[in-house]
């Protein structure tokens, strides 16, 4: 409700330019600044996070002396984090804007540059019962356009099914090397104890939730209800990680924020990486 009151506004504020920068309509108050000032879409985020535009939505042109200016986008940038947030709103936080805007080493976020996910929280019916998945997505270039897709899904269900037995346990089930010469009759060894099937697989193998995910929801037995929560993981920035997230509130400090930030380096990240896009 509150963002169609929202869209309902900007609407009266595109037709009506003249509009006082604090107003009244119906019982519903008004901050202009408020609204210009929050990043509303996460195009914009990005646009601002680069100074490609001012805190109030002006766009500069590539050639101006104002498009990605470090000095503006040094003092823009703070308005970017969740300033109620201690995480977002310490001494870190300096240092990533220092890293940002240091001559000669600027980093700027790119949409078709990958290394950033969405992490969508969404309910679905999975046998009946009511529960909670959490869906992986990034953008994938198509042709000359581009895309969303699934990359993994996380679903306590199916981290069950693969428990990370300890190796002491593992090595009580295995398949005696000699086995070929007896036709592998002893096969049925595996399949005796069918939660342990995956202690048979070879070193390398590594359950696929998403897999499994597609499979629940061909066979029926998986069905989409609506979607809680979304935010996202951004990794683009060398040696920076930082989460964005939505921030529906009052004053100069809302819409798509950074809400999460940690310094994490290149080798962190790639491990980090392989749970969202396995």
């Amino acid at each position: 409700m509150k963002k169609i009151k929202l869209l309902l506004i900007l609407i009266i504020f595109a037709c009506c330019p003249a509009f006082a920068q604090t107003g009244t309509v119906g019982t519903f108050q008004v901050d202009e600044r408020e609204l210009y000032a929050m990043t509303k879409q996460v195009s914009q985020f990005f646009s601002r996070f680069n100074y490609e535009e001012d805190q109030f939505g002006k766009k500069y042109h590539p050639e101006s002396l104002e498009y990605r200016n470090s000095e503006k986008r040094r003092q823009l940038l703070p308005m970017l984090f969740d300033q109620q947030n201690q995480r977002t709103s310490s001494t870190l936080r300096d240092f990533f804007i220092d890293d940002l805007t240091l001559d000669g080493d600027e980093s700027y976020l790119e949409f078709l540059n990958g290394r950033w996910y969405a992490e969508l929280a969404a309910k679905f019916v999975h046998e009946g019962r009511e529960v909670d998945i959490i869906l992986f997505l990034a953008v994938e270039k198509e042709n000359l356009g581009s895309k969303w897709v699934l990359t993994n899904v996380y679903y306590p269900a199916f981290s069950r099914m693969f428990p990370k037995g300890e190796m002491a346990e593992r090595e009580k089930h295995f398949l005696h090397p000699m086995s070929h010469e007896l036709d592998f009759m002893n096969i049925h060894k595996a399949f005796g104890s069918p939660q342990l099937i995956d202690y048979y697989a070879h070193k390398g193998f590594s359950p696929d939730q998403l897999s499994l995910f597609f499979y629940e929801v061909k066979k029926g037995r998986l069905t989409f209800k609506s979607v809680d929560q979304l935010k996202f993981h951004i990794f683009q920035v060398d040696n920076w990680y930082f989460e964005v997230s939505y921030f529906n509130r009052s004053g100069m400090n809302s819409g798509w924020l950074i809400s999460n930030l940690m310094y994490m380096t290149e080798q962190e990240k790639t491990t980090v990486i392989n749970f969202y896009e396995p």
